[in-house]
Protein backbone atom coordinates (compact mmCIF):
# COMPACT_ATOMS: atom_id res chain seq x y z
CA UNK A 1 0.00 0.00 0.00
CA UNK A 2 1.66 3.31 -0.66
CA UNK A 3 1.51 6.75 1.56
CA UNK A 4 1.48 9.70 -0.61
CA UNK A 5 0.79 12.81 0.32
CA UNK A 6 -0.93 15.73 -2.27
CA UNK A 7 0.61 19.22 -0.76
CA UNK A 8 -1.41 22.14 -2.54
CA UNK A 9 -2.42 25.69 -2.43
CA UNK A 10 -5.64 27.15 -4.52
CA UNK A 11 -6.43 30.32 -4.23
CA UNK A 12 -9.80 29.82 -6.27
CA UNK A 13 -10.65 26.78 -5.25
CA UNK A 14 -9.82 25.72 -9.08
CA UNK A 15 -6.62 23.58 -7.76
CA UNK A 16 -8.11 22.48 -5.01
CA UNK A 17 -10.56 20.56 -7.30
CA UNK A 18 -8.07 18.82 -8.84
CA UNK A 19 -5.88 17.87 -5.76
CA UNK A 20 -8.87 16.26 -4.27
CA UNK A 21 -9.12 14.60 -7.92
CA UNK A 22 -5.63 13.38 -7.87
CA UNK A 23 -5.70 12.54 -4.18
CA UNK A 24 -9.35 10.76 -4.19
CA UNK A 25 -8.41 8.55 -7.11
CA UNK A 26 -5.46 7.14 -5.22
CA UNK A 27 -6.28 7.54 -1.96
CA UNK A 28 -3.80 9.96 -1.27
CA UNK A 29 -3.70 12.65 1.77
CA UNK A 30 -4.80 15.99 1.14
CA UNK A 31 -2.61 18.81 2.42
CA UNK A 32 -3.95 22.38 1.85
CA UNK A 33 -1.46 25.50 2.38
CA UNK A 34 -3.54 27.77 3.60
CA UNK A 35 -4.10 31.67 2.56
CA UNK A 36 -1.11 32.69 5.25
CA UNK A 37 1.18 30.18 3.35
CA UNK A 38 1.43 28.06 5.75
CA UNK A 39 0.28 24.44 6.78
CA UNK A 40 0.07 22.19 10.43
CA UNK A 41 3.17 20.57 11.89
CA UNK A 42 0.91 17.76 11.99
CA UNK A 43 1.21 18.38 8.36
CA UNK A 44 5.03 18.32 7.90
CA UNK A 45 4.84 14.75 9.65
CA UNK A 46 2.50 13.55 6.91
CA UNK A 47 4.84 14.68 4.21
CA UNK A 48 7.84 13.32 6.49
CA UNK A 49 6.21 9.87 6.34
CA UNK A 50 5.17 9.90 3.30
CA UNK A 51 6.94 7.99 0.27
CA UNK A 52 5.57 9.93 -2.11
CA UNK A 53 4.73 13.85 -2.48
CA UNK A 54 2.91 15.57 -5.25
CA UNK A 55 3.05 19.07 -5.36
CA UNK A 56 0.13 21.15 -6.91
CA UNK A 57 -0.22 24.95 -7.02
CA UNK A 58 -1.88 27.66 -9.63
CA UNK A 59 0.48 29.51 -12.41
CA UNK A 60 0.17 33.06 -11.48
CA UNK A 61 1.76 35.66 -13.12
CA UNK A 62 4.35 32.54 -14.83
CA UNK A 63 4.79 31.36 -11.49
CA UNK A 64 3.77 29.76 -8.28
CA UNK A 65 2.17 32.30 -6.02
CA UNK A 66 4.19 33.70 -2.73
CA UNK A 67 2.06 31.05 -0.07
CA UNK A 68 3.61 28.13 -2.06
CA UNK A 69 7.15 29.19 -2.19
CA UNK A 70 6.65 30.28 1.37
CA UNK A 71 5.91 26.28 1.76
CA UNK A 72 8.82 25.45 -0.53
CA UNK A 73 11.21 27.93 1.60
CA UNK A 74 10.13 26.56 4.95
CA UNK A 75 10.62 22.82 3.91
CA UNK A 76 14.32 23.87 3.49
CA UNK A 77 14.63 23.02 7.25
CA UNK A 78 14.01 19.04 5.94
CA UNK A 79 16.32 19.58 3.00
CA UNK A 80 18.96 20.32 5.39
CA UNK A 81 18.83 17.20 7.18
CA UNK A 82 17.93 15.22 3.57
CA UNK A 83 14.67 13.94 5.21
CA UNK A 84 12.70 13.70 1.62
CA UNK A 85 15.88 12.05 0.07
CA UNK A 86 14.39 9.07 -2.33
CA UNK A 87 10.43 9.82 -1.93
CA UNK A 88 9.03 9.93 -5.27
CA UNK A 89 7.61 13.70 -6.28
CA UNK A 90 5.44 14.82 -8.92
CA UNK A 91 3.41 17.95 -9.68
CA UNK A 92 0.74 19.48 -11.35
CA UNK A 93 -0.61 23.30 -12.17
CA UNK A 94 -3.70 25.44 -13.21
CA UNK A 95 -3.83 28.58 -14.89
CA UNK A 96 -6.53 30.49 -16.58
CA UNK A 97 -4.55 30.62 -20.08
CA UNK A 98 -4.16 27.46 -22.51
CA UNK A 99 -0.23 27.86 -21.74
CA UNK A 100 -0.01 30.56 -19.08
CA UNK A 101 3.77 29.97 -18.79
CA UNK A 102 2.33 26.55 -16.66
CA UNK A 103 5.85 24.60 -17.76
CA UNK A 104 8.04 27.27 -15.23
CA UNK A 105 5.79 26.37 -12.48
CA UNK A 106 6.11 22.75 -13.37
CA UNK A 107 10.06 22.85 -13.34
CA UNK A 108 9.71 24.81 -10.65
CA UNK A 109 8.27 21.98 -8.98
CA UNK A 110 10.88 19.51 -10.45
CA UNK A 111 13.24 21.68 -8.90
CA UNK A 112 12.37 21.95 -5.59
CA UNK A 113 11.58 17.59 -5.76
CA UNK A 114 15.31 17.24 -7.02
CA UNK A 115 16.86 19.62 -4.44
CA UNK A 116 15.28 17.39 -2.21
CA UNK A 117 16.93 14.28 -3.25
CA UNK A 118 14.04 13.03 -4.75
CA UNK A 119 12.71 10.93 -8.01
CA UNK A 120 10.14 12.88 -10.38
CA UNK A 121 7.54 11.22 -12.03
CA UNK A 122 6.89 12.37 -15.34
CA UNK A 123 3.51 12.70 -16.86
CA UNK A 124 3.75 9.74 -18.73
CA UNK A 125 0.67 10.28 -21.82
CA UNK A 126 0.58 10.50 -25.34
CA UNK A 127 -0.58 14.36 -25.87
CA UNK A 128 -4.23 14.66 -27.46
CA UNK A 129 -2.49 16.86 -30.45
CA UNK A 130 -4.72 16.04 -33.77
CA UNK A 131 -7.25 18.30 -35.38
CA UNK A 132 -9.97 16.61 -33.91
CA UNK A 133 -8.56 16.62 -30.57
CA UNK A 134 -10.55 18.61 -27.66
CA UNK A 135 -10.84 19.42 -24.09
CA UNK A 136 -12.42 15.99 -22.75
CA UNK A 137 -9.14 14.29 -24.33
CA UNK A 138 -6.57 12.95 -21.92
CA UNK A 139 -3.36 15.14 -22.14
CA UNK A 140 -5.03 17.77 -24.59
CA UNK A 141 -2.69 20.52 -23.16
CA UNK A 142 -0.02 17.97 -24.23
CA UNK A 143 2.14 18.19 -21.24
CA UNK A 144 5.17 16.16 -19.72
CA UNK A 145 7.05 16.64 -16.90
CA UNK A 146 3.75 16.57 -14.75
CA UNK A 147 0.00 17.81 -14.96
CA UNK A 148 -1.02 20.74 -17.11
CA UNK A 149 -4.82 22.03 -16.09
CA UNK A 150 -6.41 25.20 -17.61
CA UNK A 151 -9.26 26.60 -16.22
CA UNK A 152 -10.63 29.97 -17.83
CA UNK A 153 -10.59 32.88 -15.63
CA UNK A 154 -14.76 32.92 -15.72
CA UNK A 155 -14.86 29.47 -15.12
CA UNK A 156 -16.40 27.70 -12.32
CA UNK A 157 -14.77 25.13 -9.88
CA UNK A 158 -17.43 22.92 -11.52
CA UNK A 159 -15.89 23.61 -14.73
CA UNK A 160 -12.73 22.56 -15.42
CA UNK A 161 -11.80 20.61 -18.33
CA UNK A 162 -13.02 17.01 -17.89
CA UNK A 163 -9.93 16.25 -19.76
CA UNK A 164 -7.72 17.58 -17.22
CA UNK A 165 -9.13 15.65 -14.75
CA UNK A 166 -9.38 12.57 -16.31
CA UNK A 167 -5.13 13.02 -16.78
CA UNK A 168 -4.94 13.78 -12.95
CA UNK A 169 -6.76 10.54 -12.81
CA UNK A 170 -4.25 8.71 -14.95
CA UNK A 171 -1.36 10.54 -13.41
CA UNK A 172 -1.80 9.92 -9.90
CA UNK A 173 -2.11 6.13 -10.63
CA UNK A 174 1.03 6.39 -12.50
CA UNK A 175 2.01 7.99 -9.48
CA UNK A 176 1.31 5.28 -7.12
CA UNK A 177 2.60 2.57 -9.27
CA UNK A 178 5.60 4.41 -9.38
CA UNK A 179 5.96 4.52 -5.29
CA UNK A 180 4.76 0.96 -5.27
CA UNK A 181 7.27 -0.30 -7.31
CA UNK A 182 10.51 1.73 -5.72
CA UNK A 183 8.98 0.62 -2.22
CA UNK A 184 8.10 -2.85 -2.77
CA UNK A 185 11.31 -4.38 -1.68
Amino acid sequence: MSNIAVVYYSGYGHTKVVAETFAQSIQADLIEIDQNGDISEQDWQLLNQAQGIVFGTPTYMGAAPWQFKKFADASSKIWFTQGWKDKVFAGFTNSASLNGDKQVTLIHLQTLASQHGGIWVSLGLLPANTKTATREDVNNLGGSVGLLVQTPSDAGVDEIPSGDLETAKLYAKRVKDIVEKIHAS
